[in-house]
């Protein structure tokens, strides 16, 4: 045991169990990151971050992609999701499966044909309850193509994503 070690044992004995107590009672407990696993296939940052930290709920209240905040979130399955209002993060919470984008917040042009692609969380569709995402760059907006055909794109999406994660 080093110097340092015997220093920091020293002053909590002092503290006695009582005051430990107290400290821990006293003290918020602080959003800690969940040791959950997120599922293998969702689209995440390495913090585990859903939709690069955009409000998932935004999409169906207000038909917007609203930026998250970094002190509102929400942790669901071992995936960290942020919300721009109190009042979204409580509407997620009661409800999580309603507001999560479909795929995994993948692409679902992408999806529809099998395959895993960045998104722009600001390039999205809301049908019947259900929030897609879409690749967007200077070179081309998936939207688009998905808007060609959309129920087939569902279906062939749809078809992929319970193929690739079992959902």
């Amino acid at each position: 045991m080093n110097i340092r070690t015997r220093l920091h044992l020293g002053w909590l004995s002092k503290l006695g169990l009582p005051c430990l107590a107290a400290l821990l009672i006293l003290v918020p407990k602080a959003q800690t990151a969940s040791t959950e696993t997120p599922p293998v296939h969702y689209n995440l940052d390495k913090s585990h971050l859903a939709i690069d930290g955009y409000d998932p709920v935004g999409y169906l209240t207000v038909g917007k992609a609203l930026k998250g905040r970094k002190d509102l979130v929400v942790q669901d399955h071992g995936v960290s999701y942020q919300f721009a209002s109190a009042e979204n993060q409580a509407l997620f919470q009661k409800d999580p499966s309603k507001y999560k984008p479909a795929y995994g917040g993948w692409c679902a042009t992408a999806m529809a044909k099998g395959e895993k692609v960045e998104i722009d969380p600001t390039n999205f569709k809301v049908t019947q309850g259900r929030v897609f995402l879409f690749f967007k760059a200077f070179y081309g907006n998936a939207l688009k193509d998905w808007l060609k055909d959309e129920p087939a794109q569902t279906t062939k999406a749809d078809a992929n994503w319970k193929r690739i994660a079992g959902e």
